[in-house]
């Protein structure tokens, strides 16, 4: 970090629109302001787009649409390696400004810089993987040629808690097919956004292809877009209640849509896991990101016979990590990003407790200036409390006992999202058993973490729609075309 100071990395980003190749004020000249969470101060100023900047950002992708296209496979791959390198190059400025925006301690940010890189890395292989194929027709007489082009123009919406994970997971794919896009990224954290915009700038993408909008209304600038009927897909990262409207505005226009939406992952230990890798696993699927995380987990069901010790000893783990501004030393417990998830979790605690809950430790607000909250271990939460329905999107982690498997199932099933699970036990038949009865995109097995580039991500029933990264993740900015050869 020599060398790098706080000022220094916000001065560096470009404050304005970015549309065409060029950085632009907002045509009604709006700015809004980006906060430190960890003390409420004002970091900088960015361009509030209105509607007519987002329509401006579609001219351009659509514009650029066919010449993009045609880029052979292998430069855009190229583009997107020279972008990698970059952000592993600049990992440290890099996550300097994502904890001040955002928050995150600053080993985990320059964690996600390394993830997010991963994403470029990867579909810049991918690039040069996009298949096709040739069939002789059943009765002999033609032949069927299958073919793979981008889809188009996309829109991409990504959220404020991986500030740069989730625009290279996004922009990874739409380079690599072949597509022109025009992204908002959260109001809380753009500036990740924008410096990752001037990387790809200069590492060549075409004037166009990447359009960034930032703006603090969503709605107004973005459903323009998606009842323009130039752009054909939508990709979303938030909440399950905004995507639900986001899948309303598109069926109009008949948009195809990815949706990496809300969850509540459960979080089951049995008796015969290793207790020692189940904690640590707790720790991992909990804390990443100070609970503010999709695939945090939401629910811990432990077997009766170990509940107490598993409580115990996550209690003193969490006892123990230290909680403050995310770039002072050996901070582990940043602020969650604004005062309302503050609220929400306070309000979710009380909640609980009020129904017959135990606070082990945590469970309460710190006074003084910054959005933060203590790690919290509950037990004996009765299902009847709101955190068993609700995402918590915070450090708190509310313990449930269980009795058997059967039963510890249903009530990891018992919910609208499904995310992710995860399953710490010893036992593989039971280790597939229930994996596989487990309702979730993803399973994690005997391990907190589950997201990789190389692997799909995505949820099923309210968490989603379509997949995000692994061999799968090019296909949502791809059309399949057939080809009818008569001979």
């Amino acid at each position: 970090m020599s060398g790098i100071t706080e000022n220094g990395v916000v001065d560096a980003v470009g404050k304005e629109l970015f549309i065409g190749g060029k950085w632009v004020p907002a045509r009604g000249g709006k700015t809004f302001d980006v906060q430190d969470p960890s003390t409420g101060e004002v970091l900088c100023q960015v361009a509030d787009a209105g509607p007519e900047d987002g329509l401006a950002a579609l001219d351009a992708a659509a514009a650029a649409q066919s010449s993009w296209a045609a880029v052979a496979p292998r430069e855009r791959g190229e583009i997107l390696r020279r972008a990698y390198d970059q952000l592993i190059e600049r990992r440290d400025e890099l996550a300097l400004l994502m904890t001040l925006e955002m928050g995150k301690p600053l080993a985990e940010a320059a964690g996600e810089i390394t993830y997010a890189a991963e994403f470029f890395r990867w579909f810049a292989e991918e690039a040069v993987r996009i298949d096709g194929g040739y069939a002789v027709a059943p009765n002999g007489t033609g032949r069927f040629l299958i073919t793979r082009q981008p889809v188009g123009p996309t829109l991409l919406i990504t959220p404020w808690n991986f500030p740069m994970a989730m625009g290279t997971r996004k922009i990874g794919p739409a380079v690599a097919a072949g597509c022109t896009m025009v992204i908002k990224p959260a109001a809380q954290t753009p500036l990740s956004m924008l410096a990752l915009t001037q990387i790809l700038a200069d590492a060549g993408l075409p004037e166009g292809v990447l359009n960034v909008v930032t703006t603090k209304d969503a709605g107004g600038v973005m459903e323009p877009l998606i009842r323009d009927g130039r752009a054909r897909k939508l990709s979303f990262t938030g909440s399950t209640a905004v995507g639900r409207k986001l899948l309303e505005q598109c069926a109009e226009k008949v948009l195809r849509t990815s949706m990496e939406l809300g969850g509540n992952a459960p979080f089951l230990v049995f008796e015969d896991a290793d207790l020692d890798a189940a904690v640590e696993g707790a720790m991992q699927a909990k804390m990443r990101n100070i609970g503010e995380a999709c695939t945090a987990a939401n629910r811990f069901y432990v077997q009766r016979g170990v509940a107490e010790e598993f409580s115990r000893r996550l209690t003193e783990r969490m006892q123990a990590l230290p909680m403050g501004r995310g770039t002072d030393d050996g901070v582990v417990v940043g602020p969650l990003i604004d005062e309302a998830a503050v609220a929400k979790v306070t309000e979710l605690v009380k909640d609980a407790t009020d129904k017959g809950a135990r606070v082990l430790t945590g469970g309460s607000r710190v006074d003084g200036p910054g959005h933060f909250y203590p790690a919290t271990v509950l037990t004996d939460v009765p299902l009847a409390a709101r955190l068993s329905r609700e995402e918590i999107f915070g450090p708190v982690a509310p313990i449930t006992p269980f009795d058997t498997e059967d039963e510890a199932i249903e009530k990891a099933n018992d919910t609208e999202f499904g995310l992710v699970s995860y399953l710490f036990t010893s036992d593989l038949k039971r280790a597939l058993r229930v994996s596989e009865r487990l309702e979730a995109g993803m399973v994690g097995l005997n391990q907190g973490i589950v997201s990789n580039p190389a692997a799909p991500f995505g949820g099923v029933k309210q968490s989603g729609l379509g997949r995000e990264g692994g061999t799968v993740g090019i296909d949502e900015f791809l059309e399949t075309k057939y080809i009818a050869v008569n001979l």
